[in-house]
């Protein structure tokens, strides 16, 4: 079952409910800020502060930073502009009574031309069932190459950042982008402080362990894995973040980024996938 709903501060989404999960996506930046299993807690992130209004950012869920993502672009803000932008609904389809697709797309238009001048065709997928997963492919309709960058910049919900570690990403190269510096990753994440770090080389799934679950990450399309938290003074200056939100989160992101950026041809296409569960 799905119904087209508006929040009281005017923000458009779907909300999607089938007997294995529930979820809501906001037709501004087809940002998909609520998935649940049935009976169980959201397995994404909202902060209880987040703007949930027209032309405002979603502190939360997973936002679609497309073309350009963290600094690859000066041009362009740090995230891309597909996230604040208004999508297409395409087609909801309730394959069965657990699973259900949503089918959005994005297109250039005189206004995105203008920021970057390229003709492009983005579609995302989102199919929510016992597992969450999300495809985001970019088309070059474009008579030139173009370059880009882009993420799905999840914000996982967990009991207490004392309290989790990330595994999988041992022994994989990550630049700290906090003092632009290149490590290699030595044993299993865990937080004491601000963490900023572009994961690349990633080959295999990760794993968000918490007191109270676990969480397993499958990516393709993607070599890079961002994984970020903000801490306490970071945070605090935040917009949409309660003064210990930090707490609540943290970032484990799908993404071509750095080294593991796309050139896309035209005519090419290039597929981003995350399957979480």
């Amino acid at each position: 079952m799905y119904k087209l709903k508006t929040t009281e501060n005017g923000l458009k989404y779907i909300e999607i409910t089938n007997n294995a999960a529930c979820g809501k996506i906001a037709i501004q930046g087809a940002h998909l800020f609520h998935y649940a299993k049935t009976k169980e807690e959201p397995i994404l992130w909202l902060s209880d502060e987040s703007f949930l209004e027209h032309g405002e950012h979603i502190r939360g869920g997973v936002p679609i930073c497309w073309p350009s993502f963290g600094f690859s672009n000066p041009e362009l803000p740090p995230h891309g502009f597909a996230r604040n932008r208004m999508w297409d609904l395409v087609n909801i389809i309730e394959v069965d009574k657990d699973t259900t697709e949503v089918i959005m797309d994005f297109k250039h238009s005189k206004k995105s031309l203008r920021a970057w001048d390229y003709k492009f065709h983005l579609t995302v997928k989102f199919t929510l069932s016992k597992k969450l997963t999300i495809e985001l492919t970019t088309v070059n309709l474009d008579e030139k190459t173009f370059k880009f960058t882009q993420a799905l910049h999840t914000y996982f919900n967990i009991s207490n950042i004392d309290d989790v570690s990330i595994k999988g990403l041992e022994n994989k190269p990550y630049l700290d982008a906090l003092t632009n510096e290149k490590h290699m990753q030595e044993g299993t994440i865990t937080f004491n402080a601000e963490v900023d770090a572009v994961y690349q080389e990633v080959d295999k799934e990760i794993i968000l362990k918490d007191k109270k679950r676990e969480v397993t990450i499958n990516n393709e399309g993607s070599s890079s894995v961002v994984v970020w938290n903000p801490w306490i003074e970071k945070g605090k200056g935040m917009s949409g973040m309660a003064k210990e939100g930090y707490k609540e989160f943290v970032c484990i992101e799908t993404a071509n980024a750095f080294d593991d950026c796309k050139f896309l041809e035209t005519g090419e296409s290039h597929t981003i996938k995350v399957t979480i569960s």
